[in-house]
């Protein structure tokens, strides 16, 4: 958990306007987070795989449009870990006005 300390002239306008921003950020987030994961979806029925099977057996010779295909469906993949820990962090937030 991390503890977000706000400290304002008006203690409860700050909080409620940096809640606001992480509430919105989580939101864009999560935006990104389907975008991401119905592209790994087509990979993944493209080629009848799991992307963890993907991630462990597979390299850019196995994949019908070689490298290009393989660094895309992979950087999905690292896109999907950094969005699913980031939104870890801000959902875990917990705010205290000072």
């Amino acid at each position: 958990m991390t503890r977000l300390k706000v400290q304002s002239e008006s203690k409860d306008k700050a909080v409620d306007m940096v809640k606001a921003a992480v509430v919105a950020e989580i939101r864009r987030m999560e935006l990104g987070l389907e975008k991401t994961n119905r592209q790994i979806s087509r990979f993944e029925k493209r080629y009848g795989i799991s992307s963890d099977t993907f991630r462990r057996q597979f390299s850019a010779e196995d994949v019908k449009k070689g490298d290009d295909e393989y660094v895309r469906w992979a950087g999905e993949l690292m896109i999907r870990d950094r969005i699913e820990a980031d939104l870890k962090q801000l959902k875990g937030i917990r705010f205290v006005a000072a």
